[in-house]
């Protein structure tokens, strides 16, 4: 009896040794996994870093490639595309105008009824404008003998030939419809509005940028920029037209050119990029282009979080032993989404939580996991707002409004609209942080980010009445 129990203690020893042993080799083997990803995170974090010193040169870049931009066609990565805008708001515009605003992601018909400083805006989502046309009240039909006349927002990359034409240089925001590349896009909406007899004249062809500038200055005339963070980004600024040497027509009587950067296009050496970017360029619609909007922008910045969660999850074992399937898919991870989860202040983060299970179908994620998710998405948003400051300062550098000069305060407004910049409130905030930081406390005082919303459909109509073809008209 004896000896059985002296056997049986063994046996029992023997078998709590080698659970614990199965235990602590499980430990191990997930504190591994764990020092593994937080190794992919430290090095990504690291070589997203934005010192100020980098964000000087990044600055200091954009403003060489600006002047290369303006000097010849193709000197530059930045397209800087001569607006024909010569001529911009002072808000005392008078009339009834409209405006199509073709974005990455809307169609939309506005009118506006301009009464100088008073302007009343209707809006509306349309599928056509002579619907919207047709259904107008009788307060909105145009004097006797006048035509129509329209501001189109054309979000895409054009090569303008005048204020009311301009032929499509590319698509961009993940758009690829190759037989409208090199069209001139105003002749093509004349030709149908002509085919359903809708009488109707394109009075200024502008992007989405130019249009905010312009909606901007009709409110503020201290506005000298206006920036587009959203789906896309992009930038526009006032430029003397004498320091535009790639000009070769008669100076305009302003003294002034509204130049259209593209500045998505902007690349430099110094740009933080990784391999999580670079892989995003490689599988991308456009390789090689757009490199600075892939890195701000909200269509991307949501993609590269995803992309470091996925490497965490098949090096790491993240999530667990498998890899989440959801997880392999490109743009599933919305910046949107991104931007809940990176505002998520609640004591078990269950807002993360919620949206891995919701979108990545990762149930039952630990409070530590969704803390590091929360890390990775300041790390990108961080990065981005930081760079989109510098290429700011790098605007305000080209037109010498980066300095105070001694006995001169002047007032510049940057007039800043997208869906990015309105709606994630963390990356504004960062962005606007970082301005002050790379400009001075003396200088910052004298520059202002101001909201300019909807600003493009209402600047496009805006332009349309300061280049309407009845000014002059209405001048003499």
């Amino acid at each position: 009896m004896g000896k059985l129990a002296v056997g049986a203690a063994v046996v029992c020893a023997a078998a709590v040794c080698a659970a614990a042993a199965l235990v602590v080799r499980h430990r191990m083997k997930s504190s591994g996994k764990w020092t593994r990803a937080m190794a992919i995170l430290r090095e990504f974090e690291e070589k997203c870093r934005t010192p100020t010193s980098k964000l000087r040169q990044v600055a200091d870049a954009m403003d060489v490639e600006m002047h290369a931009g303006l000097a010849s066609e193709g000197g530059s990565k930045l397209k800087m595309i001569i607006s024909y805008v010569d001529n911009l708001p002072t808000g005392d515009e008078k009339g009834l105008y409209y405006a199509l605003d073709l974005g990455g992601t809307n169609f939309r018909v506005l009118r506006v009824q301009l009464g100088g400083k008073d302007a009343r805006i209707i809006g509306y989502i349309a599928e056509a404008l002579a619907k919207f046309v047709a259904e107008e009240g009788e307060g909105f039909h145009p004097a006797p003998g006048r035509q129509r006349e329209l501001g189109f927002t054309f979000s895409f990359p054009v090569r303008q030939t005048s204020i009311a034409s301009g032929n499509l240089i590319k698509w961009t925001k993940g758009f690829s419809i190759e037989d409208t590349v090199g069209q001139d896009v105003v002749g093509e909406l004349t030709k149908a509005m002509e085919r359903i007899g809708l009488d109707m004249r394109v009075a200024a062809l502008v992007n989405d940028t130019i249009g905010t500038l312009a909606g901007g200055k009709y409110h503020n005339q201290d506005v000298i920029a206006a920036v587009i963070l959203g789906t896309g980004t992009n930038a526009a600024y006032v430029e003397r037209a004498h320091a535009i040497p790639k000009w070769h027509g008669l100076l305009p009587k302003s003294g002034e050119m509204v130049i259209n950067m593209e500045w998505g296009n902007f690349r430099s050496s110094h740009l933080p990029l990784t391999d999580y970017d670079q892989e995003l360029d490689n599988e991308s619609l456009n390789p090689g282009e757009q490199i600075f909007e892939k890195m701000i922008s909200g269509m991307y910045l949501g993609d590269i979080v995803r992309r470091v969660l996925y490497k965490m999850a098949e090096e790491a074992a993240f999530f667990g032993d498998t890899v989440p399937p959801k997880l392999k898919i490109p743009f599933i991870l919305r910046t949107p989404n991104m931007s809940a989860m990176h505002h998520d202040t609640s004591p078990d983060l269950r807002v993360v939580g919620d949206k891995l299970r919701d979108i990545l179908e990762i149930p039952n994620t630990s409070l530590k996991v969704r803390k590091v998710v929360v890390e990775l998405c300041d790390i990108v948003a961080t990065r981005g707002a930081r760079l989109s400051a510098a290429g700011i300062v790098g605007i305000l550098k080209k037109i010498g409004r980066d300095t105070v000069r001694e006995g001169e305060k002047q007032r510049s407004v940057i007039a800043l609209d997208g869906g990015l910049y309105e709606h994630y409130t963390k990356f504004s905030t960062c962005m606007e942080s970082t301005l002050k930081e790379l400009l001075g406390e003396e200088v910052a005082a004298n520059i202002l980010i101001e909201h300019s919303n909807d600003g493009s459909g209402i600047g496009a109509a805006l332009l349309a009445a300061s280049h309407s073809q009845y000014s002059e008209v209405e001048e003499s």
